[in-house]
């Protein structure tokens, strides 16, 4: 039986999301890629509820370049925004994608931006 493209990325999801979890101490970074556009949030698991989301689609986000650009300063601003509301450490959900790329970006970005995982 042949996979597709999303019933792989599908599968090791739920793979990585048997491990992975998010709580108060430590909240889960999750990412989504469109084809155009990144979108990364930060999700306590436990109450359900997302505590701060950036994305490049965002009314505010002026920059422009390439689209690994745009993801490291999606990772910029969800770390700027993760510190105002008291979040330092956080659990990364790559969410299937491999860690390369735009992913990798938007990662590097929010660490640069001092968030610690």
């Amino acid at each position: 039986m042949a996979f597709t493209k999303n019933d792989r990325r599908e599968r090791i999801k739920m793979r990585i999301r048997k491990k992975v979890s998010g709580t108060a101490e430590m909240p889960r970074l999750s990412i989504f890629r469109s084809n155009r556009d990144i979108y990364a949030q930060i999700i306590n698991d436990k109450e359900g509820k997302t505590l701060v989301f950036a994305s490049s689609k965002e009314k505010s986000f002026t920059v422009q370049g390439t689209k690994t650009e745009k993801s490291a300063q999606v990772g910029k601003i969800l770390a700027e925004r993760a510190k105002a509301a008291g979040i330092e450490r956080v659990v990364f959900d790559r969410n299937g994608y491999l860690y390369h790329g735009r992913v990798k970006a938007l990662a590097d970005g929010a660490r640069e931006g001092g968030l610690k995982f």
